[in-house]
């Protein structure tokens, strides 16, 4: 473990950077972070990547980590969880994926919704934060149009993942209820599964932090409906833990599911399981259609896939970077012994989420160089 700083270059209005940061915070990893507008990160980090994405890490002997989970993987491994961030526990390692998951990608829908259709609200404030991805010495013009720009590419990316005029009544029904059943949890829990952060909670950092509970329309929403919320974001974002008293929240990890969290694996086998169900099947028709499997780095999204969502059609952008993140909860629960795959089976079967166990694509996608590949077939 070293001293000297890492380098996190990301935005304050990124989704996925607010993962990694909290991490890197509540951990006590000396870093220091800057926008993705800094030329280093422009000039010769995006190159050595091949795409502009964030976050990305750099660590002091110059090495490169793009993606949230690669970042907690890798720091965790060097010795700086100063709790567990994988749980010991075979069930609750399992649950920690699922929620490292449906943070990161079954939020999307709320957190693009409500970023991007409440411009009154919103647009002063991203235009500020939006700055940082901004190479300096820009002028005034310059800056709104570059905002322009990316704003405008964001709202088609909320368009990809089913955000619509159409959809937008059943997308704030649904987060109403994620909220409701978060602030039940969180009124009896510091974090997601007990007294410390696990990959779950880094996971719903993705969602729930950056659009959710920052920008003024949803975080004024968070701050009234479920304060206990906006204050696990908060605490998320603090080094250690704080002296707030929750009654009755365990010091250490549930040894029993409450509840409440069960509650919310219901929840997402309602809402975010049939949009996994149809991707998994459409890249397996996706698979089967090819020739032969391209080499080298995938397209971040292969296609569109339609499936029903509370009552109503809609299609989504199909991104392997998704299947590569149920293929963590997937081989968690296959190198388990059968005893603890059973009780595996038991939780995701009673919570209607076992098709994300036996579901399974027909290659392997996995990670290399810092973007994602096809694998071994699965057979």
């Amino acid at each position: 473990m070293s001293d000297s700083p890492y380098i996190l270059y990301g935005m304050s209005a990124s989704l996925y950077t607010g993962k990694a940061r909290a991490y890197l915070i509540h951990h006590g990893v000396p870093f220091i972070e800057r926008g993705a507008g800094h030329p280093q990160f422009t000039q010769e980090i995006v190159p050595q990547i091949g795409r502009w994405i964030i976050p990305v890490l750099v660590t002091p002997g110059g090495h490169i980590i793009q993606d949230g989970a690669d970042i907690i993987d890798y720091l965790d491994a060097q010795g700086f969880s100063r709790n567990p961030v994988i749980p010991a526990g075979p069930l609750l390692r399992a649950v920690s994926h699922l929620f490292e998951l449906f943070g990161g990608e079954g939020l999307l829908r709320p957190a693009m919704h409500y970023r991007w259709n409440f411009d009154s609200d919103n647009l002063d404030f991203l235009r500020v934060n939006f700055s940082e991805a901004f190479p300096p010495g820009l002028d005034a013009a310059q800056q709104s149009a570059m905002f322009d720009h990316s704003s405008g590419r964001m709202r088609k990316a909320g368009n990809a993942f089913g955000v619509s005029a159409d959809t937008a009544p059943a997308i704030e029904a649904s987060y109403a209820v994620c909220l409701s059943l978060l602030e039940a949890h969180f009124s009896q829990s510091y974090y997601l599964l007990g007294g410390h952060p696990t990959l779950g909670d880094y996971g719903l950092m993705n969602g729930l932090y950056a659009h959710l509970s920052r920008d003024p329309h949803p975080s004024m929403i968070m701050k009234r409906r479920a304060p206990r919320v906006f204050a696990w974001t908060e605490r998320m974002n603090r080094h250690g833990r704080d002296d707030h008293n929750i009654a009755g929240a365990p010091d250490g990890l549930f040894t029993a599911l409450p509840g409440t969290l069960i509650a919310l694996m219901q929840f997402i086998a309602a809402d975010f399981l049939p949009e996994m169900t149809a991707h998994t099947a459409f890249i397996n028709d996706w698979l089967a259609a090819q020739d032969s499997i391209p080499a080298g780095p995938m397209e971040r999204i292969l296609g569109f896939a339609a499936f029903d969502w509370h009552g109503q059609p809609i299609k989504t952008a199909v991104m392997p970077y998704r299947s590569w993140l149920i293929q963590r909860l997937q081989d968690h629960y296959d190198g388990c012994i059968p005893e603890d795959r059973a009780r595996i089976d038991a939780l995701f079967n009673d919570t209607g989420l076992s098709a994300l166990l036996t579901e399974r694509l027909t290659r392997r996608v996995e990670r290399a160089g810092n973007r994602e590949v096809w694998g071994a077939s699965s057979a």
